[in-house]
């Protein structure tokens, strides 16, 4: 016998679902994909607290940091590219549609 007795698990919420195949640098609301592994590059903020991520989402995020920045041993191509999109994204960008 290869069943369960017990009952199903819960439901779980569909933000769950996608938040895990997500790197830890995506805010919960910004809905966009992940653009490649997600342990690319670090932000560090001024308090010194870090979170790695995708390029994608460490440039989302980078904005809405105040005094962030890369971590110094993030790839060189790597941190000029995030750097050179969170140049062009307001803080928060996923709040306002971008």
């Amino acid at each position: 016998m290869n069943q369960s007795t017990s009952s199903p698990p819960a439901a779980r919420p569909a933000t769950w679902a996608a938040a895990r195949n997500r790197c830890p640098a995506a805010a919960a609301a910004d809905p966009t994909p992940c653009d490649g592994p997600p342990d690319t590059a670090t932000l560090i903020d001024r308090h010194g607290r870090e979170v790695a991520g995708c390029v994608q989402h460490c440039a989302r995020l980078l904005p809405g940091l105040d005094g962030a920045r890369v971590h110094p041993f993030a790839p060189t191509a790597q941190a000029l590219d995030i750097y050179s999109r969170a140049s062009e994204l307001p803080p928060f960008a996923w709040e306002i549609g971008r």
